[in-house]
């Protein structure tokens, strides 16, 4: 029986998405898949009961037959948070994540652990990330995203220090087209040296961080203005028009696909958003538009979304879930199993985990050239 731990260094680095896409990887190679997810701070409700959305995904992807929450043993909610800091529950969690992964491994070949959504998790309540990984896991594989040349090297480094000879590899994350060469020339080599064995280097994909229309009107509670709109719509950039309109323009011609936050009063940006690839614009404040606005909107097949908070309180709503890679759509997973099988170097993975290739000879070699096979030690 084998166990990976899936984690990252910080939020919305494509963990879930990597999980899933190697828990459907090893099934394809004939092994039975286990999942669990130790820790969850996103409280979700599903029949009732306190889940894991992440969880109850994976239960539909992967087939499992355990519900949601028993594949999500502990779930904070702000009540089980206090009764948890005041000396109320008195729950050993370690021990409870422990049961749960000698119940999801039963009868399995593997066994995958979608670990927290940062190194910093957990601590709070007696479950971070090294040590649920030291109880509960073989082995470590943790997500890199890429901010910059120095901060994926420190990500990368921090990693490494935080889960010791656990880390058995990483994979770097949505890497630019201007960063691959940096990447792949510099910063693998030297991660190598450093023992960091370095699995794969994942492009940057703007449609798998993309956020349906749909689900900003969710997420904002916003109301629909125009009779044009196409709730599946992709939102690949973000961007805020508060400055002059002749500054803006340039800026937004650059940008395709993209959602524009502004005032309701702000017609001069709106224009100028209406001019270039938008696919919605999101007004703050509840103020109305101009009939203008919206009879243009519908004319170029842009929706327009009115929120009542104000353009601070709508950014911060749409960051906490943009950039997340929301595998809702079949059509998402589908998109990442094909990067990891092009750019990560599954055969070493394997390696890795003491599996047996099975049937590396039916998938034409993919996912064992991404990178050089370079010794790890």
């Amino acid at each position: 029986m084998k166990s990976l731990y899936v984690t990252s260094v910080e939020r919305h680095s494509g963990k879930t998405a990597t999980c899933l896409a190697l828990g459907k990887r090893f099934q394809a190679d004939g092994y039975r898949v286990g999942y669990l997810k130790p820790l969850s701070l996103q409280p979700w409700r599903v029949a009732g009961r306190v889940a894991d959305e992440d969880a109850a995904f994976a239960k539909e992807v992967l087939g499992l037959a355990a519900e949601p929450w028993d594949l999500s043993p502990v779930v904070v909610t702000p009540e089980f948070l206090r009764a948890r800091l005041s000396g109320e529950m008195k729950t050993d969690l370690l021990q409870k994540v422990q049961t749960a992964c000698k119940a999801a491994r039963a009868g399995q070949d593997v066994l995958l652990l979608e670990g927290g959504g940062s190194l910093r998790e957990g601590y709070a309540v007696g479950l971070p990330t090294p040590a649920v990984a030291a109880r509960c896991s073989g082995d470590v594989l943790a997500i890199v995203k890429y901010r910059d040349e120095v901060r994926v090297l420190d990500d990368a480094l921090t990693a490494r220090t935080r889960l010791g000879e656990k880390l058995c590899g990483i994979i770097i994350n949505r890497v630019p087209a201007d960063a691959a060469a940096f990447v792949s020339d510099v910063a693998v080599p030297y991660l190598e040296r450093q023992s960091i064995a370095v699995l794969g280097v994942l492009p940057e994909v703007r449609s798998l961080e993309a956020m349906m229309v749909a689900e900003l009107v969710e997420v904002l509670e916003a109301e629909v203005l125009t009779e044009h709109y196409s709730p599946e719509e992709l939102v690949e950039t973000l961007t805020v028009g508060a400055m002059t309109a002749e500054t803006v323009l340039s800026r937004f011609r650059k940008q395709t696909n993209k959602a524009v936050i502004t005032g309701g009063d702000r017609i001069d940006i709106q224009l100028a958003a209406l001019e270039t690839s938008t696919t919605c614009l999101i007004l703050t404040g509840n103020l109305r538009p101009s009939p203008l606005i919206v009879k243009q909107a519908n004319e170029f097949g842009v929706a327009v979304l009115l929120v009542r908070t104000n353009t601070l309180e709508t950014v911060e709503a749409i960051e906490r879930v943009f950039g997340k890679t929301r595998l809702g759509q079949p059509a998402k997973l589908q998109q990442f199993q094909k990067l990891l099988a092009e750019h990560v170097d599954l055969g070493r993975l394997y390696k890795a985990l003491d599996l047996e290739w099975r049937t590396a000879q039916h998938h034409d070699h993919q996912g064992t050239g991404a990178l050089p096979h370079t010794p790890s030690a």
